[in-house]
């Protein structure tokens, strides 16, 4: 699961490369905007549908079905040329394309018995997931610029068949099992009641819209700046050598964090912040060098971000439901790429650069203030789930 990970979004060119292959088809900065949007709130749906579908059919068979329907609808999306059409590919690619973020969470929490071994795991498929990130906008950079935009498309869509090849062969099958048993509240209506999983929402959707940023916001800036993408794969990889140097230092040490019996609020803090401080810069850089040392700062944020929610997520999620859970936390995700484009867009247009850096900050910042109920709420390992 980790080696598929690491090649569908090593090849995942499709979604940061979006905005370059809309902007060599004409169109303008506003409207690249909202379809990266479209293409974020499809990310959603899938996030909810196959973290739900993981529980109720089984982690192969929702995982083969999800990359089999990548593999058909991310050529499409090169394809087209009129806005309409593109954008309802882009929906539709979005569904499909981080499908298997929700099914991996729940194969790490099944297959690990200890909290302190999942967050490392965890913190390893991070590592896996940045150093792919940096490899896809190294190796996209030169493809787009020798064989187009639109052969990344293809080749993205390569991969997540290459992906959905392997799960079919060596992902155990499972029978069915509901979201629900006996005496037991679980499923979405269990889900949607629990007020710790809002309170780590709101504050990981805080976090999440400036470390998407990294690879949603920072083509739309450097394109205003008018760098290629090149300039671009530049960026993710000096995130990604960042992320090769920091990850293998923090990783066991956040892993005998997420063993403590305090939940682990005080990092999730501490990495909103990170993360709002180094889009701040991104907001104010004009030059590939300053947009790179941007992408370094946020490393050690990320890395603290995703153990340190995913800790919280298995503390708080059912047994049963623990594909629903990591898929619902995977909307916040989703949600962060549909905001942080159409922000980054709007503080362009009515405010440059530093409406860009000021809006960052704020919301990394709102993200350590959140994580004060957030921790309240999850006083003690045996908390009961609060209700909303």
């Amino acid at each position: 699961m980790l080696i598929g990970t690491f090649l569908v979004r090593g090849l995942g060119f499709a979604y940061p490369f979006l905005p370059y292959h809309l902007a060599g088809l004409g169109f303008s900065t506003r409207t690249i905007g909202w379809v990266v949007a479209a293409f974020g709130g499809g990310w959603l749906i899938g996030q909810a549908a196959t973290g739900w579908l993981a529980d109720r059919i089984g982690h192969r068979t929702t995982l083969v079905a999800a990359m089999a329907v990548a593999a058909a609808v991310l050529p499409s999306l090169a394809q087209l040329r009129g806005l309409a059409p593109i954008c309802a590919a882009a929906v539709l690619a979005g569904m499909v394309y981080d499908a298997g973020r929700p099914v991996v969470s729940a194969v790490i929490a099944e297959a690990v018995p200890t909290q302190a071994g999942q967050a490392l795991v965890n913190g390893w498929r991070h590592y896996a997931v940045n150093c792919a990130a940096g490899a896809a906008g190294a190796l996209g950079g030169h493809l787009a610029i020798s064989l187009g935009t639109e052969a990344l498309f293809w080749i993205n869509a390569g991969a997540c068949a290459a992906f959905g090849v392997a799960a079919l062969r060596y992902l155990p099958s499972r029978p069915r099992r509901c979201d629900t048993q006996p005496g037991t509240g679980t499923g979405y209506a269990q889900a949607l009641r629990d007020r710790r999983l809002w309170l780590l929402s709101l504050a990981s959707l805080c976090a999440l819209i400036c470390a998407g940023g990294i690879f949603t916001a920072l083509p739309i800036l450097m394109t205003s700046d008018q760098l290629d993408a090149s300039a671009y794969g530049t960026t993710q990889v000096t995130n990604a050598a960042v992320v090769l140097v920091l990850s293998p230092l923090l990783t066991p040490w956040l892993s005998r964090q997420a063993a403590a019996a305090a939940p682990m609020t005080a990092l999730l803090a501490v990495s909103g912040a990170i993360l709002g401080v180094a889009m701040g810069v991104a907001g104010l850089a004009d030059s590939t060098l300053g947009y790179s040392i941007a992408a370094a700062l946020a490393v050690p944020g990320e890395v603290i971000l995703f153990i340190a929610a995913g800790a919280i997520v298995t503390r708080i999620a059912p047994p049963q439901s623990r594909g629903l859970y990591a898929g619902l936390w995977g909307t916040n995700m989703a949600t962060a790429i549909i905001i942080a484009p159409l922000a980054t867009a709007w503080a362009l247009e009515w405010g440059g650069g530093p409406t860009a850096a000021a809006v960052s900050v704020g919301t990394g910042l709102l993200c350590a203030l959140l994580c004060w109920p957030l921790h309240r709420s999850l006083r003690g390992p045996g908390s009961e789930p609060a209700r909303v």
